[in-house]
């Protein structure tokens, strides 16, 4: 794999941990390097990104001290989700909200302009990019 693709990736979830980066600009970024999609693991504190070649690069991410909740809400997670939209909260804020309403995960497809947020029991919520403003 590229350096210069990993550098992006491991930039990428510096920024959002560190609250520097907000959500679109991670994606363009992303998009930009040619990675396909990643998978947060909010239990093990690490993201996983995907290129279209099926090369894999693991970046440890901040640790987040709310455990996931034992049941999914998909109304608390599109809550948060609303909230970090509206630029009321930040990322680790959203992190432990996603996280109390029962999410252990996500999976964000740049090519699909989509997020899957779910639970341990499989529930989901799915998540469509917002249309871009012309």
């Amino acid at each position: 794999m590229n350096i210069d693709i990993t550098t992006v990736m491991e930039a990428c979830t510096a920024g959002s941990d560190q609250e520097r980066m907000t959500f679109p600009q991670v994606v363009m970024q992303l998009i930009d390097a040619g990675i396909e999609r990643y998978y947060a693991d909010l239990s093990r504190s690490e993201k996983i990104y995907y290129l279209p070649s099926g090369e894999s690069h693991l970046v440890p991410c901040k640790h987040i001290i709310q455990k996931p909740a034992m049941n999914f809400s998909a109304e608390g997670v599109e809550a948060a989700v609303r909230a970090i939209q509206g630029q009321t909260i930040k990322y680790q804020e959203f992190c432990a909200r996603i996280a109390a309403s029962g999410c252990i995960g996500y999976i964000v497809s740049l090519t699909g302009r989509r997020a899957v947020y779910f639970g341990r029991t499989g529930d989901m919520h799915i998540e469509h990019f917002p249309k871009a403003k012309t």
